[in-house]
Formats: structure tokens, C-alpha cells, sequence
């Protein structure tokens, strides 16, 4: 049945025993009915504070049961939800802010400096919490990207506040379903699978942060169906001790999907040996939703490397510099088409689509088609390293360093180089025991048989903290630019050239 979305808890808590949790953060858990009337309360308190049908309201709160209780409550409003980090700098908040124009902030930083909001830990106290009865949202969520840019840009969905409940959603997302959520809900994968688990009136068991350990308890204890990764939580995963890993039991899992970033193949590899080809999936596609693809683990084993092939709702072209399609097997942008037409899925606040002149749209993604019509993507374009006239892809090398024993994160970046144009530049975070200066040494010859020479890191550095943010996303362009510009003021770097011995440069 089709339902407004700001009605599923109420749906669910009439169909569903009192006690039925919907969510859950460690032990902090909330049934149907619990959800219900705390979104009701919150819509009200939201209206109270100038909410009306149509409104954003911006949600800076991490990952816990007050931020669903918050979402369901900015449908029941008529307005559309846009999750941020709560953690966003100042000046970043600011221009995303600018662009959405949210006639209320909830939670976020002080400094933030929102003209209208309620603080994190906001309570509605003295709202009722019976059934409201709004319009439904136009736009049911305005995720944003581009932040790492320094050009923020709001992405309203074109899907309306409405859902069909009780049926498989998106994804292979039963009825009912356990799904485990490891990943922030500021991004747009772990919002948008979070509630479709809610939509099917299943059990969400969130994480505040991924702990791999953790994870596998979660999935054994709640006997977890689905859950969605990103390589990083994949890899942190694997890199558990193999006693750890076999002591739970994950026999529940029916599903694991990994998207967002890319899976370098023999990690793929181990994860297909653990679970089976039949429960590994991976997506690819943006937030816009003008086309994606999709890949089991035994269709992966086929075309190795494959992200899979388009889904029926669009349609998938490789062009090439001249502005042709390239054939089979040669590399150019990738350009999506809904079957319904360009724009038909979305459109930007503060930016403008990469859109040809006949519709085609491209994310700035480049890759190949293999003859069998399964897509192998290279990298953006924007993120590309061109040394002495080669093309290097960061995402392959960055496969490569990863499969090292000690490296436990790893970021590519090109930075400038006088003789070649640009060096590759790799930014390490190591596993606890290891030695900075023996990996480093040892690197070109646990290399050599992975990569070509010239695709070697020639510079190394040495962070605490993963270059990755626990969705397994990284601000490319950020770190790149920072970078060069330490380079240029001359300021003290630690970086290891791989040429030689490993030695500190200034």
C-alpha cells in the first residue's frame, strides 16, 4: 500500500506487538509506537518554530535514534529533511546553508551561526504526540556533495514523500527485515538504506561509529539480514585477527552490499571466499540517480574488476574526447540517461548539471565497457594523475598499498613535480605495530609485482587518522590542494621518497 512516508511509524505500530523495536544505538532503542509519538512531538515542536509544507530543515546530529525520530518528524511537517555532519567547519556549513536556505537547523555546531535552530539536545516537552495530518513533501530528501570542492550543492531527489510499505524495497531489502547500518547518515547511502529498512517495517541497528569487532556482535546478536559496507569498513573488517573474525556467527546475513568507494579485488576476493559469491553485491551510481549499476559476487567472478551492467530505469554510454561513444574495451566519461529524460530524477541547488546538449549526463566518472556490456571504472577525471604524459589512476594504486599487511588506509594524491608534470603522492595509515621506515623501504618491492614502476608512490606520508571518513569517503581535491601548497610555502612535510632510502624532506 502506498503511504505518505511521515506515516510508516504509525503504520507499523498499529500492525506490529507494542514491544517491536524499530530502532536501535547500543542500548538505547526505540519501538514503532516509541518512534511515532517522539516524531510527532518533534513536528509539532518544528512548526511551532516556523515549519510549514515545502520548507528544508537541515539535521546536524550523528547517528542515533534522535536523528530518525527528527526525519520522520520533517515529513510529518510536509518538509523535506537535508542531513550534514554535525561536524561541518563554519564556513562550510555556512555555504551549504546559503544554498538551502532551511527554515530550521537541528543540531549542528555553534558556530554555525543558523538564524533558526534547536540545539542537539533538544527535548519537545509540553507537544502532543497524536497523529498530524500534513501535505506530503514534494522532494522526500536534499542530500548534499561537492563540499570538498569548496562548492557546496544541494541535491533534491525527485521522489515524493510516499513509500509502499510492507514490499521488498530497494536493493533486495525484505519485509521485515534486520538490517545493520555501520555508515553516517549524513551521506546519502546510509540515509537512504536506513529507512528503507524502516519502510519495510524492519529492525535498524545503527552504530554511532564502525567498530569491526562491533559490527560482527551486532550482526549475531540481532541476527542481521542486510547490511551495507564501504571498502573501508571491509578492509578494516578482514584485518581483524582470523580468531575474532570465525568467532561470531554470521550465518544470518543474506545480503552485504558495498558502494561509495572503490573495492580493491583481493579484498573483494576474501570477502567473496568468507560469505560466498551470492551474498556480495556492489552499486555503483550518485546521489542524482540518473542511472546505476549493479553486481553480484558471481557475476563479478566472471568480469573481474566489473562494477556490472545499467539497470533497466536508464541507460549507459562511454564517450571518448571527440565527443563519440567509445568501442568496447576503450576508456572515456561515463554518461547516464533516465528512461524518463534528463532531469527527471533530480536537480542541483547551487550548481548545474554536466549535461549534454541531448540529455546525457556524466558524474565525472570515467571508465570501460567490456563486450558483455559490464562496466571497469577508472577515476574522476578531476582526480586523474598525468606523470610525464601517463594517465595513473589513484583508486589502482591505492588497491595495490592497501593489500599490504601493515597498511591499514591509503589515499593517492598527485602533487606537483618539475620534471614530470606530477609525482604520486601516498598519504598511509598504519596498523598499530608497524614501523613507519620499514614499510616505506619495503614498499617498492611488495609493489613490484602489483603495479607497473612508474605507478609507484614516490612520496610517502604518515598520518594518525585515516585520510578516509568512515563512509569510506575522501576529500581528494582537499588533500591534494593542501598539500601543494605546504610544498610551495616550504613548510616541514614529512614525506619519504620511495627511490632509495627513506629519508625525511623539507
Amino acid at each position: 500500500m502506498l503511504i505518505p512516508i511521515a506515516d510508516v511509524p504509525r503504520w507499523y505500530a498499529e500492525r506490529k506487538p507494542k514491544d517491536a523495536v524499530a530502532i536501535s544505538h547500543g542500548d538505547d532503542t526505540l519501538t514503532w509506537e516509541q518512534l511515532e509519538r517522539g516524531a510527532n512531538r518533534r513536528a509539532r515542536a518544528f512548526a511551532a518554530r516556523g515549519v510549514k509544507p515545502g520548507d528544508f530543515v537541515a539535521i546536524g546530529l550523528p547517528n542515533s535514534n534522535a536523528f530518525f525520530e527528527t526525519t520522520f518528524a520533517v515529513w510529518k511537517c510536509g518538509a523535506t529533511p537535508t542531513s550534514l555532519s554535525w561536524r561541518l567547519p563554519r564556513g562550510e556549513a555556512a555555504a551549504v546553508l546559503e544554498i538551502l536556505k532551511p527554515a530550521l537547523v537541528v543540531g549542528g555546531e555553534a558556530d554555525w551561526n543558523a538564524p533558526n535552530s534547536l540545539p542537539a539536545d533538544f527535548v519537545p516537552e509540553g507537544f502532543s504526540d497524536e497523529p498530524l495530518n500534513n501535505p506530503v513533501a514534494r522532494y522526500w530528501k536534499a542530500m548534499t556533495s561537492g563540499g570538498s570542492t569548496g562548492r557546496p550543492k544541494v541535491i533534491l531527489d525527485h521522489g515524493p514523500a510516499v513509500v509502499e510499505t510492507a514490499a521488498e524495497q530497494m536493493l533486495g531489502i525484505p519485509p521485515g527485515v534486520s538490517l545493520l547500518n555501520p555508515g553516517p547518515l549524513y551521506h546519502n547511502a546510509p540515509f537512504i538504506l536506513s529507512h528503507m529498512g524502516l519502510f519495510a517495517g524492519g529492525r535498524v541497528t545503527g552504530m554511532v561509529k564502525l567498530d569491526a569487532e562491533e559490527a560482527l556482535r551486532l550482526i549475531e546478536r540481532n541476527r542481521v539480514q542486510w547490511v551495507n559496507f564501504v571498502p573501508t569498513m571491509m578492509h578494516r573488517i578482514w584485518a581483524l585477527p582470523e580468531e575474532v573474525r570465525n568467532a561470531h556467527d554470521l550465518s544470518s546475513l543474506q545480503i552485504v552490499f558495498h558502494m561509495a568507494a572503490p573495492m580493491p579485488p583481493w579484498l573483494k576476493e576474501k570477502w567473496i571466499a568468507w560469505f560466498g559469491p551470492e551474498k556480495i553485491y556492489e552499486l555503483y551510481g550518485g546521489t542524482e540517480r540518473q542511472g546505476a549499476t549493479v553486481i553480484s559476487g558471481v557475476e563479478w567472478l566472471a568480469h573481474r574488476g566489473s562494477v556490472g551492467r545499467i539497470g533497466e530505469t536508464s541507460r549507459l554510454r562511454i564517450i571518448g574526447e571527440d565527443g563519440n561513444d567509445v568501442a568496447p574495451g576503450e576508456t572515456g566519461e561515463i554518461y547516464f540517461l533516465p528512461n524518463d529524460g534528463a532531469g527527471s530524477t533530480y536537480h542541483y541547488l547551487g550548481a548545474e548539471p554536466k549535461r549534454r546538449p541531448d540529455g546525457w549526463e556524466s558524474l565525472g566518472d570515467i571508465g570501460r565497457l567490456d563486450a558483455d556490456g559490464y562496466l571497469y571504472l577508472g577515476d574522476r577525471l578531476a582526480d586523474m594523475i598525468l606523470r610525464g604524459g601517463a594517465n595513473i589512476y589513484p583508486a589502482e594504486v591505492e588497491a595495490a598499498v592497501m593489500a599490504h599487511p601493515h597498511v591499514r588506509s591509503c589515499v593517492v594524491v598527485g602533487l606537483p613535480d618539475a620534471e614530470f608534470g606530477q609525482r604520486v603522492h601516498a598519504i598511509l595509515e598504519l596498523a598499530g605495530d608497524a614501523e613507519a621506515q620499514s614499510v616505506i623501504d619495503g614498499m617498492g618491492g611488495f609493489l613490484a609485482d602489483q603495479l607497473s614502476r612508474y605507478k609507484h608512490p614516490e612520496s610517502f606520508e604518515i598520518v594518525a587518522v585515516g585520510p578516509r571518513d568512515d563512509s569510506g569517503k575522501v576529500r581528494r581535491t582537499l588533500l591534494r590542494d593542501e598539500r601543494a601548497a605546504w610544498l610551495r610555502e616550504g613548510r616541514v612535510f614529512r614525506i619519504m621518497p620511495s627511490r632509495g632510502p627513506a629519508k625525511r624532506v623539507d
